[in-house]
């Protein structure tokens, strides 16, 4: 299948994974570039350049396949040192840099010097127009039922393509709920180019998460899912568990009033606990509405050909049929 997105990235399928902290670490990149979409390491899960030169390195003894690096720019009393994780994509010879957070214009200069195709993450048309202006190549534009920070407009993904593809010019793929040949047809149909998977390949046998990780998301469905930290307008997407119930607690006794330092318990520190050790109950963790349409764990190779095998068939019968 091509699209502009796979003529822009060099890869065969339109998919990508999306950077997820201590999931993305080299073999998951690995894995999905190699199965034909394109892998993501996440940046700040390496923390200091040196880090995620090294986890470039390893990739790339894994793959010869193109894979990027997720840079998430969050504002911070005590930030990451940006430059020098730019530096290390730089140095490293990627030529993805998938952004999120805040606006990547103050590193747009030396990623495009650079020659670094640059794919920012939007919750809103407003935000994929911006990242259209200060240069970016292309967006993931993120709906409501995403895991992680869905922003705080609330559009599910019935309307926000269909949106970006009113407004945008550059390609964007969709976000948020998609796992399946169904999602991929279907972000087509509303005018993306391919789509970004996070929550569907932690439930693969190559993430390089705990088991109780991907139990937990077989488990749950499309309702065990919560939305944290909204009071502080840093929304968060999460599967529920009790210390996500006690944050849920602690928002609704302290009210407006609530601060980042009374849910730190819950937030801070908790993900190699659960990633790593598979402690389920540590905190909040990212996980998307999307759990509700996963019932396997399947290699990463296996997912992606059925995906497209699925794709195929619903284009070419199911809708060609109609």
């Amino acid at each position: 299948m091509k699209t502009r997105i796979t003529e822009l990235l060099g890869i065969e399928h339109p998919i990508i994974q999306g950077g997820m902290h201590h999931v993305g670490l080299a073999e998951m990149a690995a894995a999905v570039s190699n199965a034909g979409g394109l892998g993501i390491i996440t940046g700040l899960t390496q923390g200091t350049p040196e880090k995620l030169a090294a986890e470039i390195a390893r990739c790339k003894t894994m793959t010869d396949k193109p894979f990027g690096v997720n840079i998430t720019f969050l504002p911070s009393m005590t930030p990451p040192d940006y430059p020098g994780l730019i530096q290390a994509v730089i140095d490293g010879g990627v030529k993805v840099v998938e952004t999120a957070g805040n606006n990547p214009a103050p590193y747009m200069p030396a990623l495009k010097e650079a020659g670094i195709i640059v794919i920012h993450k939007c919750t809103s048309v407003r935000h994929a127009l911006k990242a259209e202006k200060v240069g970016c190549d292309a967006v993931s534009v993120d709906g409501f039922e995403c895991g992680g920070h869905p922003g705080e407009d609330d559009i599910p993904n019935f309307i926000l393509l269909p949106r970006a593809a009113d407004e945008l010019t550059i390609p964007f793929v969709s976000s948020g709920g998609m796992a399946d040949a169904r999602s991929l047809v279907a972000s087509l149909a509303m005018g993306a180019e391919g789509m970004n998977m996070g929550t569907r390949f932690i439930a693969t046998k190559e993430a390089p998460v705990h088991d109780n990780v991907k139990a937990a998301i077989l488990a749950a469905t499309e309702l065990d899912t919560r939305l944290v930290m909204r009071p502080l307008r840093n929304t968060e997407r999460v599967l529920n568990n009790p210390a996500v119930e006690r944050l849920l607690e602690k928002e609704k006794a302290l009210g407006a009033d609530i601060k980042i330092e009374d849910i730190l318990p819950e937030v801070a520190g908790v993900y190699p606990r659960i990633m790593k050790e598979g402690d389920m109950d540590a905190g909040a963790w990212s996980c998307g509405m999307v759990a509700g349409l996963i019932n396997d764990v399947p290699t990463v190779q296996e997912l992606m050909d059925r995906i497209m095998s699925e794709a195929d068939s619903l284009i070419k019968e199911r809708l060609a049929g109609l």
